[in-house]
């Protein structure tokens, strides 16, 4: 029989829950660990609109990237999602900082997309492995990759462009600006990642080094599936499927 644990225990081996960011809430979150697992259902986050896919699909186990928990709460009613999926016989494991650093996660997925090769991490004092990586691409322009990048995560991109010719690239899904410095020290070019804050674009437009906002969503959801594949391949017996989840915003003008 699989259960909650067994799971949970593929994921630890996989993407190990000791390497989580000293901030972070990964593992079983909801439910029971004993419980066997029939169906599963894999997203980027738990929202209304996954809650109630799964829910219709009958999944009784949910495989987020991003935790529905993250600090202590003083109470959980009715409308709160945790309750939602416990009253619904669901329950929750949630893998994120282990599954950006982990190889074959996040990161690694976000460079086999873009092309970069013979990539190598970026070291991060708040995990115990690196998140971010860079690596080598063929060299072009950075309004020709700034395209490239999004039409291969389906999105528009933010770019601070810099003009500058791009051989090497440093990546890092979601709100990673965090390493930028330590790229630039790497020698990177131009550095994608998933958000952007004004004072971040200011800092590298001063540096010289284009940046790519190419959305916390789009940087991150694709390896949800490569998650998904990985699940499939070690448990033969129990049915996977990637849960409904729209990007939570769209652009709108020029």
């Amino acid at each position: 029989m699989v259960n909650v644990k067994t799971v949970s225990d593929y994921i630890n081996k996989i993407a190990p829950y000791n390497t989580q960011c000293s901030w972070d809430n990964s593992g079983i979150l909801v439910g029971d660990e004993n419980a066997e697992v029939k169906k599963v259902g894999v997203c980027l986050d738990l929202t209304e609109e996954t809650l109630e896919n799964g829910i219709d699909e009958g999944v009784n186990l949910i495989i987020t990237h991003h935790p529905l928990i993250f600090t202590a709460q003083k109470n959980f009613l009715s409308d709160d999602k945790a309750y939602k999926i416990a009253k619904n016989g669901i329950h929750l494991i949630s893998v994120h900082t282990p599954f950006d650093c982990a190889e074959g996660g996040i990161n690694c997925v976000l460079c086999d997309l873009l092309g970069i090769e013979n990539a190598e991490g970026i070291e991060d004092s708040e995990c115990l492995l690196p998140m971010a990586r860079i690596g080598d691409v063929k060299e072009q322009s950075s309004t020709e990759f700034a395209h490239f990048v999004a039409e291969k995560l389906g999105t528009v991109c933010r770019v601070v462009d810099c003009g500058n010719t791009l051989k090497k690239v440093a990546v890092c899904g979601g709100a990673g600006f965090d390493f930028f410095s330590e790229a630039v020290k790497m020698g990177a070019d131009a550095y994608v990642t998933g958000e952007l804050k004004h004072h971040e674009m200011l800092l590298a437009k001063e540096k010289g080094i284009t940046v790519i906002d190419a959305g916390h969503f789009c940087t991150e959801n694709p390896a949800m599936t490569v998650l998904k594949n990985k699940l499939e391949n070690e448990f033969s017996g129990v049915e996977f499927v990637i849960l409904n989840q729209s990007a939570p915003c769209e652009f709108i003008g020029k």
